[in-house]
């Protein structure tokens, strides 16, 4: 699977904005993220929830990105939530376009949330976010270690600055990734998550490698763009692309992967670790 190979259907940063009638609430000004190649641009499929939007993408059978707009009271409520949720198949795409419980199964990777769900402030908001259509496969290091790091560090962010824009999503740096389950879903390289906040206009993006030894860094969202072809947030001026506001590094929680899981994540891995691995670019 080429993940590079779209057709290139504009001549500006970004291309195809989609028009979030449904839910304009959740983009910074009112406008969803844009798409330009390489990013999937076919058999797309916009899925409003109650807190997050997901453009979920027949070809990869994943997300292209989540967005969320989160508030300081959204996630006092989130903190007063149990984490509960039934890993589900997402009945709103199209049947051949959809993630399959089983692709998961003894794959060696988690159903990494890229809308999380210690965000949620409800139950039903709980629910929506274990859809597949949220998911990538995420390496348990990863998803376990830094990745929930990260994720509790927006959360910390948006307490003190009060909100936040956020989208998230997988980068596939190789051509041919690895793939697990039947529907062949990519493994991808990296998985990144883009982060403005109003009060201070801050804007960075975290960028963490999806390996066994996993690692994050902080690129501006012209880097994002050109590798990814999503552009996060398409009203900001073009000079805040350029540059980023350096956000508090994250701390890897506290996690466990049984030797067991990990040579499964190994086996999947292991003949595309090098090229992972090769070249200067984070994603």
């Amino acid at each position: 699977m080429n993940l590079r190979a779209f057709p290139v259907v504009c001549f500006l940063l970004f291309c195809r904005p989609v028009l979030a009638a449904e839910c304009p609430q959740l983009f910074l000004d009112g406008v969803a993220p844009g798409l330009s190649a390489p990013a999937p641009m076919q058999r797309d499929t916009l899925l409003c929830n109650s807190d997050f939007a997901v453009m979920a993408s027949g070809v990869t059978h994943e997300p292209v990105w989540a967005a969320e707009h989160l508030t300081r009271d959204a996630i006092r409520s989130a903190q007063h939530e149990l984490r509960q949720g039934v890993f589900h198949e997402e009945s709103r795409q199209p049947e051949a376009d959809r993630a399959q419980l089983a692709d998961y199964q003894r794959s060696g990777f988690d159903r990494g949330h890229m809308a999380p769900s210690g965000d949620a402030p409800s139950r039903a908001a709980q629910q929506e976010s274990f859809s597949l259509a949220n998911m990538v496969p995420q390496s348990p290091d990863l998803n376990r270690g830094l990745w929930a790091g990260i994720e509790k560090q927006v959360r910390e962010l948006v307490l003190t600055e009060g909100e936040a824009y956020v989208v998230t999503g997988p980068a596939y740096h190789l051509a041919s990734p690895a793939v697990i389950g039947a529907n062949a879903l990519p493994v991808p390289s990296s998985i990144w998550k883009a982060v403005y906040l109003p009060r201070r206009k801050a804007l960075s993006v975290y960028v963490c490698k999806n390996t066994l030894t996993p690692s994050c860094t902080q690129v501006p969202v012209a880097s994002l763009i050109r590798v990814t072809g999503v552009d996060p947030f398409p009203t900001l001026p073009a000079s805040m692309r350029e540059t980023i506001t350096k956000l508090p590094d994250p701390q890897a929680e506290p996690y466990h992967v049984s030797p067991k899981l990990r040579r499964l994540t190994m086996q999947v891995m292991k003949r595309f670790l090098r090229e992972m691995m090769s070249g200067d670019s984070p994603l």
